[in-house]
């Protein structure tokens, strides 16, 4: 889908909608809209700051839900199910597939989006492949802006399915309200899951594939491991479930599961932490964004290329480069 531009005031060339009346519409339901507002976040449009302070007031009302695992585990084929799974509960659901990003174009693969086609004529489901365009951690830099556009539209739930997980690629656990982690046998056992790291980020534990040999093993294993590295004091304990995601089975007890645990955050005050430290971290990454704009913008004085080459020729040292790329900009 092509974007085309918008103004605050009106409308935009070709007839399109003003940011307004996208909001509007997207509140309304309407798929097209909802797709144009994540456009705008994606092409870090110069609208995207008028798109936020209209949504601002309209999210925090939906369950955010991240699914991470190593490649290969099912995660897409989990996904799929467990939206049919939550539209059996009449929950709109919205999923942000975070596809590795086109060596060519940088846009996403839509791999994704394309195991999820049984969901495409449902209008209570709306689901958006986004490049990673190269983002350690996992997901794409828009994503947290994205899941506003879905949380404002009236979305449930929303499922952000990550390109995979490692020991640098555990990002979801500050995005999500709840962080599902997918494993599966033959991709590893409990020990090089603790080595991934995926240890520290879970709520809940997944073991998909459930049919095949080794699947108790991994279960048993990674139970093991979860009692010996509690991670916190809290009433939550980390439950390991089964599930063969391509006939659905065990996916009921999953849902269930996301409600508890979307409970137990309420409950215990959790949630809020988790949103404010999600806010916080969303605010200083804007920040520093915006820092990042201004040195590059840098035309008279000296820039961060010439700093560079000072320090990189030993003449300074990186702290003293910083403090004087800090008082330029702040004179720019």
């Amino acid at each position: 889908m092509t974007q085309h531009s918008t103004t605050a005031g009106g409308r935009g060339r070709r007839g399109a909608p003003s940011v307004p009346e996208l909001v509007e519409k997207a509140q309304a339901g309407d798929p097209r809209s909802v797709g144009r507002l994540i456009t705008l976040v994606e092409d870090a449009s110069p609208l995207l700051r008028e798109v936020m302070t209209l949504l601002a007031p309209l999210a925090g009302r939906a369950r955010v839900v991240g699914l991470t695992g190593a490649p290969g585990v099912g995660k897409s084929t989990s996904t799929s199910a467990l939206v049919t799974e939550l539209r059996k509960r009449d929950l709109r659901v919205g999923v942000l597939a975070v596809d590795p990003s086109s060596p060519f174009s940088g846009g996403a693969l839509l791999g994704d989006r394309v195991r999820m086609s049984e969901h495409a004529t449902d209008r209570d489901v709306f689901i958006r492949s986004m490049a990673s365009r190269g983002h350690l951690g996992g997901l794409a830099w828009a994503t947290p802006q994205a899941i506003r556009v879905l949380d404002a539209a009236g979305f449930d739930v929303i499922l952000v399915e990550t390109v995979g997980v490692g020991q640098s690629e555990v990002e979801i656990a500050g995005l999500a309200d709840t962080t599902m982690v997918l494993l599966a046998p033959g991709m590893g056992d409990g020990i090089q899951a603790a080595k991934a790291g995926i240890l520290e980020v879970g709520d809940i534990y997944v073991v998909n594939k459930a049919d095949r040999d080794g699947a108790n093993r991994v279960r048993r294993e990674l139970r093991n491991a979860l009692a010996l590295s509690d991670r916190r004091e809290e009433s939550w304990s980390r439950p390991v479930l089964m599930t063969t995601a391509h006939d659905g089975g065990g996916l009921d007890q999953v849902a269930d599961t996301l409600a508890e645990h979307h409970a137990w955050l309420v409950e215990s005050g959790e949630l809020h932490s988790r949103r404010q430290r999600r806010a916080a971290e969303e605010v200083e990454a804007i920040a520093v964004a915006e820092l990042r704009k201004a040195w590059a913008g840098l035309t008279q004085g000296t820039t961060l290329a010439d700093l560079a080459r000072e320090v990189a020729a030993g003449r300074t040292d990186p702290y003293t480069a910083a403090d004087e790329l800090r008082r330029v900009a702040d004179r720019a």
